[in-house]
């Protein structure tokens, strides 16, 4: 599998940065330079995979698998396939300890340079400051020295990121909050000194909204996400590897695309629920995105208040269902792929716009009035 589930039915995302300059990091062993010799990293690879929470999931024929462990799996080959990479995996993982008194370490990280694993070693994340502090102290040690800016891109997997009321993201840390805006500072720590990332994968659910994008924009100049749920969902990683082929071109926006139509067939072959992958021209969509966040991160606030409360009245939609978010430059720099539901009540929605908002459940709008927005008729990105 190549994706990751939790009890919500979200999937997880891979944290990839592209680097254009030598490898002649800080990190001096007799493997490192074995590794420099010869070879050019080109793409540097960040890895963030949450597993600190229930990722249990069975197929379809009744196997156990744990969707951390097979993202892990799938991420240290990103790292062995990539010859001109250097790869940064995070492993976030529940805390425990031996004889119920000892504890251990809850975070694995390897870095892998030219195909080769040249570092692996347990860390601590419970750590004081920032978000992800731990993990953006190792990146900073054994990050390649750059002569140039790099071009850079993000994936993240875990489950999706609440936009209020962050508790209990962390099973091990219930009271500690995690929201977009802590993940936003958990990212730029791994970006302190560089430009933007050219791309950032979330695969997670519900990615696509307007504060997740309007905290992330800011760090990426392309974001690929889905805004519906992914549930028993994966995006494919396979195109993270080999990248010198895959992204030799430098052409981000061409390999965002080529990326989201992979992941939306491998989607739509496999499962019956709903499937939405979009690609996020950051630049583009910031027009609308400035102009609904005012009211959207209005409402959030309002309902932080009452967190439990909200998470009972409220449930995810369709921007587009939102009468006060149907606004001309809706569609402007999004392209999004869609298949409804082959069940529920949604199945015979055919369209969505590739944005994700709340509402009541007691006050719901009728799904086909987004119809009309969408030339041609169709859920294809236009």
């Amino acid at each position: 599998m190549y994706a990751l589930l939790g009890t919500t039915g979200c999937t997880m995302t891979l944290a990839v940065v592209l680097s254009a300059c030598g490898a002649v990091g800080p990190m001096q062993s007799a493997d490192t330079d074995s590794a420099d010799r010869g070879s050019v990293t080109n793409y540097s690879i960040i890895c963030v995979i949450h597993g600190d929470g229930d990722y249990l999931y069975h197929d379809t024929s009744g196997t156990e698998y744990r969707a951390d462990e097979e993202a892990l799996a799938e991420a240290k080959r990103i790292g062995e396939h990539n010859p001109f990479a250097e790869v940064f995996i995070y492993h976030q993982k529940p805390r425990r300890h031996v004889l119920f008194l000892f504890p251990l370490h809850d975070g694995d990280f390897s870095y892998y340079l030219h195909g080769k694993l040249i570092a692996e070693e347990s860390y601590w994340r419970d750590q004081e400051g920032s978000p992800w502090a731990a993990e953006t102290a190792l990146y900073r040690r054994y990050r390649t020295a750059c002569l140039q800016q790099p071009v850079r891109v993000f994936v993240y997997c875990g489950h999706e990121i609440p936009e209020f009321a962050g508790g209990g993201y962390d099973a091990s840390y219930p009271d500690r909050s995690f929201t977009v805006h802590d993940f936003a500072t958990g990212v730029q720590g791994f970006i302190r000194d560089d430009a933007k990332f050219a791309l950032m994968v979330l695969s997670t659910c519900f990615g696509g909204t307007p504060r997740t994008i309007a905290a992330l924009g800011p760090f990426s100049r392309f974001i690929v996400a889905s805004p519906e749920n992914l549930h028993l969902s994966y995006f494919d990683f396979r195109p993270l590897e080999r990248l010198d082929l895959g992204l030799h071109d430098g052409d981000v926006a061409g390999f965002a695309a080529r990326y989201a139509r992979q992941s939306f067939e491998r989607l739509t072959a496999n499962i019956q629920t709903a499937v939405s992958v979009g690609v996020y021209d950051v630049d583009r969509v910031m027009e609308y995105v400035n102009a609904v966040h005012p009211e959207y991160d209005l409402m959030l606030d309002s309902w932080s208040n009452d967190p439990q409360g909200a998470m009972i009245r409220l449930e995810h939609c369709d921007c587009g269902d939102l009468p006060a978010y149907l606004l001309p430059e809706m569609h402007e720099g999004v392209e999004v792929l869609y298949r409804p539901a082959r069940f529920g009540r949604l199945k015979e929605k055919q369209m969505h716009s590739g944005w994700e908002c709340w509402r009541d459940r007691g006050v719901r709008t009728a799904e086909a009035r987004i119809a009309p927005l969408y030339p041609g008729g169709t859920s294809e990105p236009r």
